[in-house]
């Protein structure tokens, strides 16, 4: 049953009936490959703040579900791309280390919310508004911060922009020859598509900094 069941949790109908929450991380992929992650995280803050803004105003209930709505895809957007776009853009050495500092970070935002909730709850009947307009905060940070952030040399190949995307290598890497690492990208690029072999991907790179030498 868990082998017939497991390819059914991919199914976008299924989602959307059962886990509605977690299927705006299947269009932000969508709108990563296409758009690049930081217009992926730029429309999930966005959202975010929108949703922020609702639910802090509200009214009426709806203004709240419609509120949470527009988080859950703000999240969905968010948790998506930014991990995607700190391992595209970081060398292989920090890679794992700032991955983990965004699970760090979201954890340490969980404790802060709970800590505003603790005090807002005593100022009375505007309290609730604080804690749940209070979300605007890092969506600002996310919306306006990725408006600074440059394309990702991995969303430009997916694109078809090489001679844009080495360029861009060379940038953050701060080296002009990184020839290996973006033939290394390339190569991932073709296997993921289907036209080019594991073999080709696994071998041993001679270029320190590559994330996936032997």
């Amino acid at each position: 049953m868990t082998l017939e069941s497991g390819g059914v949790t991919s199914m976008d109908s299924f989602l959307k009936k059962f886990f509605p929450p977690v299927y705006p991380s299947i269009g932000a992929a969508t709108v990563s490959r296409k758009w690049g992650r930081r217009w992926s995280m730029f429309f999930g803050g966005a959202l975010f703040c929108v949703g922020a803004i609702l639910n802090g105003t509200a009214q009426a209930v709806w203004m709240l579900i419609f509120g949470r709505i527009l988080l859950g895809f703000g999240i969905g957007f968010s948790n998506q791309s930014v991990p995607l776009y700190l391992s595209e853009m970081a060398p292989s050495k920090f890679r794992g280390a700032l991955n983990i500092v965004f699970q760090l970070s979201i954890t340490v935002g969980i404790l802060a919310a709970n800590v505003l909730n603790y005090f807002s709850a005593k100022m009375g009947g505007w309290g609730w508004r604080l804690s749940l307009g209070a979300a605007v905060v890092p969506a600002l940070i996310i919306t306006i911060g990725s408006t600074y952030l440059p394309n990702t040399p991995n969303s430009m190949i997916e694109r078809g922009q090489l001679g844009e995307a080495k360029a861009q290598l060379r940038r953050i890497r701060g080296v002009d020859d990184v020839t290996e690492e973006f033939n290394d990208l390339v190569v991932a690029r073709r296997v993921k598509e289907g036209r080019g072999s594991v073999e080709e991907l696994l071998q041993r790179s001679t270029d320190p900094s590559c994330a996936w030498q032997f």
